[in-house]
Protein backbone atom coordinates (compact mmCIF):
# COMPACT_ATOMS: atom_id res chain seq x y z
CA UNK A 1 0.00 0.00 0.00
CA UNK A 2 1.20 3.99 -0.39
CA UNK A 3 0.13 7.27 0.71
CA UNK A 4 0.44 10.21 -1.43
CA UNK A 5 0.44 13.34 0.30
CA UNK A 6 -0.29 16.81 -1.33
CA UNK A 7 -1.00 20.58 -0.58
CA UNK A 8 -1.65 24.38 -1.48
CA UNK A 9 -0.98 27.41 -0.16
CA UNK A 10 -3.16 30.57 -0.67
CA UNK A 11 -5.29 32.20 0.76
CA UNK A 12 -8.65 34.05 -0.26
CA UNK A 13 -12.27 32.93 -1.19
CA UNK A 14 -13.27 31.37 -4.46
CA UNK A 15 -11.54 28.14 -5.89
CA UNK A 16 -10.15 25.04 -3.94
CA UNK A 17 -9.41 25.74 -0.19
CA UNK A 18 -6.29 26.19 0.94
CA UNK A 19 -4.03 23.47 2.88
CA UNK A 20 -6.19 20.75 1.33
CA UNK A 21 -4.56 17.10 2.13
CA UNK A 22 -5.15 14.17 0.00
CA UNK A 23 -4.21 10.15 0.64
CA UNK A 24 -4.18 7.33 -1.31
CA UNK A 25 -4.25 3.52 0.29
CA UNK A 26 -2.85 0.44 -2.61
CA UNK A 27 -3.86 -2.68 -1.09
CA UNK A 28 -4.46 -5.97 -2.61
CA UNK A 29 -7.81 -7.17 -3.98
CA UNK A 30 -10.14 -8.40 -0.60
CA UNK A 31 -10.58 -12.26 -1.80
CA UNK A 32 -7.14 -12.52 -1.68
CA UNK A 33 -5.61 -10.70 1.41
CA UNK A 34 -9.04 -12.86 3.30
CA UNK A 35 -7.03 -15.73 1.83
CA UNK A 36 -3.48 -14.54 2.84
CA UNK A 37 -4.56 -13.34 6.57
CA UNK A 38 -6.56 -16.93 6.70
CA UNK A 39 -3.24 -18.51 5.56
CA UNK A 40 -1.72 -16.63 8.42
CA UNK A 41 -3.70 -17.45 11.20
CA UNK A 42 -3.74 -21.19 10.04
CA UNK A 43 -0.40 -20.85 9.82
CA UNK A 44 -0.07 -19.10 13.32
CA UNK A 45 -2.25 -21.76 15.22
CA UNK A 46 0.04 -24.62 13.75
CA UNK A 47 3.38 -23.04 15.03
CA UNK A 48 1.34 -23.10 18.70
CA UNK A 49 0.91 -26.77 18.55
CA UNK A 50 3.68 -28.81 20.07
CA UNK A 51 5.48 -31.62 17.52
CA UNK A 52 5.41 -35.05 19.08
CA UNK A 53 9.07 -35.92 17.96
CA UNK A 54 9.42 -40.00 17.92
CA UNK A 55 12.44 -41.03 20.14
CA UNK A 56 15.65 -42.10 18.17
CA UNK A 57 16.25 -45.74 18.89
CA UNK A 58 19.05 -48.21 19.25
CA UNK A 59 18.75 -51.91 17.85
CA UNK A 60 19.87 -54.19 20.25
CA UNK A 61 22.25 -57.21 20.00
CA UNK A 62 20.62 -60.33 18.02
CA UNK A 63 20.23 -63.40 18.32
CA UNK A 64 23.53 -64.42 16.30
CA UNK A 65 25.27 -62.21 18.30
CA UNK A 66 23.76 -63.30 21.81
CA UNK A 67 25.04 -66.36 20.78
CA UNK A 68 28.43 -65.51 19.71
CA UNK A 69 28.69 -63.28 23.15
CA UNK A 70 28.44 -66.54 24.78
CA UNK A 71 30.73 -68.65 22.75
CA UNK A 72 32.96 -65.97 23.48
CA UNK A 73 32.88 -66.10 27.43
CA UNK A 74 33.34 -69.97 26.78
CA UNK A 75 36.87 -70.29 27.67
CA UNK A 76 39.48 -73.28 27.48
CA UNK A 77 38.06 -74.99 24.43
CA UNK A 78 41.33 -77.09 22.91
CA UNK A 79 42.48 -77.31 26.27
CA UNK A 80 41.47 -81.10 27.39
CA UNK A 81 43.01 -82.58 24.20
CA UNK A 82 45.91 -80.07 24.45
CA UNK A 83 46.47 -81.46 28.01
CA UNK A 84 45.98 -85.06 26.63
CA UNK A 85 48.61 -84.11 24.57
CA UNK A 86 50.65 -83.16 26.71
CA UNK A 87 50.30 -86.04 28.78
CA UNK A 88 50.93 -88.60 25.91
CA UNK A 89 54.17 -86.57 25.87
CA UNK A 90 55.15 -87.34 28.90
CA UNK A 91 54.28 -90.86 28.60
CA UNK A 92 56.12 -91.01 25.13
CA UNK A 93 59.10 -89.55 26.93
CA UNK A 94 59.20 -92.30 29.73
CA UNK A 95 59.10 -94.86 27.11
CA UNK A 96 61.83 -93.87 25.00
CA UNK A 97 63.53 -93.52 28.29
CA UNK A 98 62.51 -97.57 29.64
CA UNK A 99 63.86 -98.57 25.92
CA UNK A 100 67.50 -96.40 26.30
CA UNK A 101 67.36 -97.78 29.81
CA UNK A 102 66.63 -101.54 28.34
CA UNK A 103 69.40 -100.72 25.13
CA UNK A 104 72.17 -100.14 28.27
CA UNK A 105 71.85 -102.55 30.18
CA UNK A 106 73.11 -105.96 30.23
CA UNK A 107 71.01 -109.05 29.22
CA UNK A 108 69.82 -110.93 31.61
CA UNK A 109 71.16 -114.43 31.20
CA UNK A 110 70.19 -116.05 34.02
CA UNK A 111 66.47 -116.22 33.39
CA UNK A 112 67.27 -118.00 29.70
CA UNK A 113 69.14 -121.05 31.20
CA UNK A 114 68.07 -124.36 29.90
CA UNK A 115 66.26 -125.56 33.74
CA UNK A 116 67.15 -129.18 32.44
CA UNK A 117 71.20 -128.59 32.11
CA UNK A 118 71.55 -130.30 35.07
CA UNK A 119 70.09 -133.62 33.68
CA UNK A 120 72.80 -133.39 30.95
CA UNK A 121 75.73 -132.79 33.02
CA UNK A 122 74.18 -135.79 35.61
CA UNK A 123 73.99 -137.77 32.14
CA UNK A 124 77.41 -136.98 30.75
CA UNK A 125 79.09 -138.21 34.19
CA UNK A 126 76.91 -141.58 34.62
CA UNK A 127 77.65 -142.32 30.86
CA UNK A 128 81.69 -141.25 31.71
CA UNK A 129 81.19 -143.64 35.02
CA UNK A 130 80.12 -146.91 32.88
CA UNK A 131 82.86 -146.28 30.52
CA UNK A 132 85.15 -146.19 33.61
CA UNK A 133 83.42 -149.40 34.84
CA UNK A 134 83.95 -151.05 31.71
CA UNK A 135 87.07 -149.95 31.36
CA UNK A 136 87.82 -151.12 34.85
CA UNK A 137 86.53 -154.62 34.13
CA UNK A 138 88.56 -155.29 31.12
CA UNK A 139 92.18 -154.46 32.34
CA UNK A 140 90.59 -157.05 35.20
CA UNK A 141 90.02 -159.62 32.30
CA UNK A 142 93.37 -158.97 30.91
CA UNK A 143 95.75 -158.73 33.93
CA UNK A 144 96.75 -155.23 33.56
CA UNK A 145 94.41 -153.29 36.67
CA UNK A 146 96.24 -150.82 37.96
CA UNK A 147 98.76 -150.55 34.92
CA UNK A 148 99.56 -147.85 32.48
CA UNK A 149 97.42 -148.58 29.82
CA UNK A 150 94.61 -148.46 31.79
CA UNK A 151 96.23 -144.70 33.76
CA UNK A 152 95.89 -143.30 30.46
CA UNK A 153 92.31 -144.74 29.08
CA UNK A 154 91.19 -143.89 32.22
CA UNK A 155 92.38 -140.09 31.57
CA UNK A 156 91.43 -140.07 28.28
CA UNK A 157 87.84 -140.69 29.25
CA UNK A 158 87.65 -137.96 32.05
CA UNK A 159 89.49 -135.51 29.57
CA UNK A 160 86.17 -136.96 27.06
CA UNK A 161 83.89 -136.34 29.92
CA UNK A 162 84.87 -132.71 30.90
CA UNK A 163 84.48 -131.99 27.09
CA UNK A 164 81.35 -132.64 27.01
CA UNK A 165 80.49 -131.15 29.99
CA UNK A 166 82.08 -128.16 28.76
CA UNK A 167 80.33 -128.16 25.04
CA UNK A 168 77.03 -128.69 26.64
CA UNK A 169 77.46 -125.69 28.92
CA UNK A 170 78.74 -123.71 26.28
CA UNK A 171 75.74 -124.87 24.07
CA UNK A 172 73.39 -123.89 27.03
CA UNK A 173 74.84 -120.60 27.85
CA UNK A 174 75.22 -119.25 23.91
CA UNK A 175 71.08 -120.18 23.64
CA UNK A 176 70.52 -118.05 26.84
CA UNK A 177 72.75 -115.22 25.59
CA UNK A 178 71.26 -114.82 22.18
CA UNK A 179 67.78 -114.87 24.05
CA UNK A 180 68.62 -112.67 26.51
CA UNK A 181 70.10 -110.31 23.49
CA UNK A 182 67.16 -110.77 21.57
CA UNK A 183 64.62 -109.98 24.47
CA UNK A 184 67.08 -107.09 25.47
CA UNK A 185 66.90 -106.06 21.56
CA UNK A 186 63.05 -106.34 21.59
CA UNK A 187 62.47 -103.98 24.64
CA UNK A 188 64.77 -101.50 23.64
CA UNK A 189 62.83 -101.58 20.44
CA UNK A 190 59.39 -101.81 22.01
CA UNK A 191 59.95 -98.53 24.28
CA UNK A 192 61.72 -96.35 21.63
CA UNK A 193 59.28 -97.07 19.35
CA UNK A 194 56.22 -96.38 21.91
CA UNK A 195 57.90 -93.52 22.95
CA UNK A 196 58.08 -91.85 18.93
CA UNK A 197 54.41 -92.83 18.88
CA UNK A 198 53.34 -91.22 22.14
CA UNK A 199 55.37 -88.03 21.16
CA UNK A 200 53.43 -87.90 17.90
CA UNK A 201 50.16 -88.63 19.45
CA UNK A 202 50.90 -85.91 22.13
CA UNK A 203 52.28 -83.41 19.26
CA UNK A 204 48.49 -84.27 17.27
CA UNK A 205 46.58 -83.89 20.21
CA UNK A 206 48.52 -80.05 20.80
CA UNK A 207 47.44 -78.91 17.09
CA UNK A 208 43.78 -80.31 17.54
CA UNK A 209 43.50 -78.71 20.57
CA UNK A 210 44.81 -75.29 18.93
CA UNK A 211 42.61 -75.76 15.65
CA UNK A 212 39.68 -76.48 18.11
CA UNK A 213 40.67 -72.97 19.72
CA UNK A 214 41.27 -71.84 16.07
CA UNK A 215 37.58 -73.32 15.15
CA UNK A 216 36.03 -71.49 18.07
CA UNK A 217 37.45 -68.14 17.40
CA UNK A 218 36.17 -68.61 13.50
CA UNK A 219 32.89 -69.14 14.76
CA UNK A 220 32.48 -66.73 17.06
CA UNK A 221 33.42 -63.81 14.04
CA UNK A 222 30.95 -65.84 12.26
CA UNK A 223 28.27 -65.25 14.47
CA UNK A 224 29.11 -61.62 15.28
CA UNK A 225 29.68 -61.10 11.46
CA UNK A 226 25.81 -62.35 10.75
CA UNK A 227 24.30 -61.16 13.55
CA UNK A 228 25.99 -57.28 12.63
CA UNK A 229 24.21 -57.31 9.58
CA UNK A 230 20.58 -58.47 10.54
CA UNK A 231 21.47 -55.48 13.66
CA UNK A 232 22.47 -53.30 10.76
CA UNK A 233 18.96 -53.96 8.94
CA UNK A 234 16.92 -53.81 12.23
CA UNK A 235 18.39 -50.27 12.39
CA UNK A 236 17.68 -49.50 9.47
CA UNK A 237 14.24 -50.43 10.21
CA UNK A 238 14.09 -48.32 12.73
CA UNK A 239 15.31 -45.47 11.30
CA UNK A 240 13.12 -45.78 8.54
CA UNK A 241 10.03 -45.91 11.39
CA UNK A 242 11.19 -42.45 12.79
CA UNK A 243 11.92 -40.63 9.41
CA UNK A 244 8.16 -41.76 8.17
CA UNK A 245 6.56 -40.81 11.70
CA UNK A 246 8.65 -37.30 11.23
CA UNK A 247 7.21 -36.83 7.66
CA UNK A 248 3.96 -37.21 9.43
CA UNK A 249 4.44 -34.68 11.89
CA UNK A 250 5.67 -32.35 9.62
CA UNK A 251 3.56 -32.65 6.86
CA UNK A 252 0.51 -29.72 7.95
CA UNK A 253 3.60 -27.56 7.61
CA UNK A 254 4.56 -28.94 4.31
CA UNK A 255 0.75 -28.06 3.41
CA UNK A 256 0.81 -25.04 4.70
CA UNK A 257 4.27 -23.87 2.98
CA UNK A 258 2.92 -25.40 -0.10
CA UNK A 259 0.14 -22.86 -0.20
CA UNK A 260 2.23 -20.04 0.83
CA UNK A 261 4.03 -20.75 -2.37
CA UNK A 262 0.66 -20.68 -4.87
CA UNK A 263 -0.45 -17.41 -2.46
CA UNK A 264 2.96 -16.41 -3.78
CA UNK A 265 3.06 -17.31 -7.66
CA UNK A 266 -0.36 -15.99 -7.91
CA UNK A 267 -1.59 -12.75 -9.96
CA UNK A 268 -1.20 -9.23 -7.79
CA UNK A 269 -4.57 -7.32 -7.99
CA UNK A 270 -4.78 -4.11 -6.40
CA UNK A 271 -7.38 -1.71 -5.30
CA UNK A 272 -6.81 1.86 -4.37
CA UNK A 273 -8.41 4.23 -1.92
CA UNK A 274 -8.37 8.72 -2.15
CA UNK A 275 -9.39 10.80 0.76
CA UNK A 276 -9.04 14.20 0.38
CA UNK A 277 -9.27 16.53 3.41
CA UNK A 278 -9.43 20.24 3.86
CA UNK A 279 -9.15 22.58 6.67
CA UNK A 280 -11.61 24.94 7.56
CA UNK A 281 -12.45 28.52 6.30
CA UNK A 282 -10.75 31.21 8.52
CA UNK A 283 -13.39 34.21 8.72
CA UNK A 284 -11.16 36.63 9.36
CA UNK A 285 -9.07 35.80 5.75
CA UNK A 286 -12.28 35.79 4.20
CA UNK A 287 -13.33 38.62 5.23
CA UNK A 288 -10.33 40.27 4.21
CA UNK A 289 -10.79 38.27 0.82
CA UNK A 290 -13.98 40.20 0.43
CA UNK A 291 -12.74 43.30 1.68
CA UNK A 292 -9.57 43.19 -1.04
CA UNK A 293 -12.50 42.31 -3.84
CA UNK A 294 -14.74 44.92 -3.23
CA UNK A 295 -11.64 47.43 -3.23
CA UNK A 296 -10.45 46.26 -6.45
CA UNK A 297 -13.61 46.52 -7.81
CA UNK A 298 -14.13 49.82 -7.15
CA UNK A 299 -10.48 51.19 -8.16
CA UNK A 300 -11.68 49.89 -11.55
CA UNK A 301 -14.59 51.57 -12.29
Amino acid sequence: MGSIFGGGGGGGGGGQPANTTQMQTVREAPEIESRKIALYDQAAALAQQPIALPAIQVAGPTALEKAGFQAAGTTGVGVPTLGAGITSIGTGQAATAAGLGTALAGPNISQFFNPFQSYVTDEINRQAQQAQNMLSAQAISQGAFGGGRQGVAQAELERARLATIGQAQASGFGQALQAAQAQQQLGAQTGLQAGAQFGQLGLGLGQLGSQQQAMQQADIQSLLQAGGIQRALGQQALDAQRQTQLQQAFEPYQRTEFLKGIMTNLPTTQSSLTATTAPGTNPLAQAAGVGIGTYMAFRGK
